[in-house]
């Protein structure tokens, strides 16, 4: 399957770049991003059930997600600030996986009209070292994340 979603990580720097054009109108996909519902929806899969607990959409607003099994054991949970919030625009938040090594990294989603009906979203992670960085790529990242852009393309074409 093409992987939609492009994850640029150039040698040696603590950030990546990520982009990914969407069948989809700007104001929907900054929706996905933002209304807790469709969240849950693009965040669950045959494995676990996403709920999100908290989620201010504001300038120094907040979030908590959190992912649990079938038994209800939680497989997953993030959190974080929200320093920047323009709708259909820009959201400029931190975020914070529970239980890893990985730490606080910084994003900024910036989301462009292409058309009426397109649109292209452009994420800038920054991690606290490159060493960090590096250690999120040996995971199953790229593919995890191309999959959850192309549920929310599914999810939210349904919406329409």
């Amino acid at each position: 399957m093409e992987q939609k979603t492009k994850v640029n990580a150039e040698e040696g720097k603590q950030d990546l770049v990520i982009t990914r054009e969407f069948d989809l109108p700007v104001e929907l996909v900054f929706k996905a991003h933002t209304e807790p519902d469709i969240i849950e929806q693009w965040m669950t899969n045959p494995y676990t059930t996403a709920k999100v607990l908290k989620y201010e959409g504001k300038k120094h607003g907040s979030y908590e997600i959190e992912s649990t099994d079938a038994q209800g054991n939680v497989a997953f949970k993030a959190n974080g600030v929200i320093h920047e919030f323009i709708p259909n625009q820009k959201i400029t938040r931190t975020f914070e996986m529970g239980n890893t090594p990985f730490g606080v990294q910084l994003e900024v989603y910036e989301f462009e009209l292409l058309t009426d009906d397109t649109s292209k979203l452009h994420m800038h992670v920054v991690y606290e070292s490159v060493a960090q960085r590096d250690q999120v790529l040996k995971l199953p990242f790229t593919q995890g994340i191309n999959m959850a852009h192309n549920r929310i393309e599914e999810i939210v074409n349904k919406l329409k």
